[in-house]
């Protein structure tokens, strides 16, 4: 491997956490994440931090939704749970919509001029590829 790579790869033993997941089997789970040391004892100067971890069913089929909770306790993190859902979702369904609208702008169609200036159109003779961009 080369060091771009090696250090890309390095685990970051400045950065552990250990994880505990929490779950009423119905909404999500929420996951705690109490930040160590490289010894895997409680590292005080770091505040514990909890992720929220649920699924959303679309006509496409589930969405898993992950997202911050605020609070210092399960407990606070868990009032805050229905909400963090809420918002996650609203933000990936306007992300989505976003990344719709982007890709339905970069469709090209024959004969309509393409962003480097030329014709559209099927390339000539010998079959290149298809001027259609997904």
């Amino acid at each position: 491997m080369n060091d771009q790579a090696d250090q890309q790869l390095k685990f970051d033993t400045d950065n552990l956490y250990r994880v505990e997941i929490f779950t009423d089997q119905r909404s999500g789970s929420i996951r705690r994440m109490t930040p160590v040391d490289g010894d895997g004892n409680p590292d005080a100067a770091r505040e514990v931090q909890y992720i929220g971890e649920a699924t959303a069913m679309t006509p496409a089929g589930s969405l898993p939704l992950n997202f911050e909770l605020e609070g210092s306790s399960l407990a606070e993190a868990a009032e805050g749970f229905a909400e963090g859902a809420q918002q996650a979702l609203t933000e990936t369904v306007e992300e989505l919509k976003r990344m719709q609208r982007e890709q339905q702008n970069s469709i090209m169609v024959p004969g309509q001029q393409g962003p480097q200036g030329g014709g559209g159109g099927f390339p000539g003779g010998g079959g290149g590829g298809s001027p259609f961009s997904l």
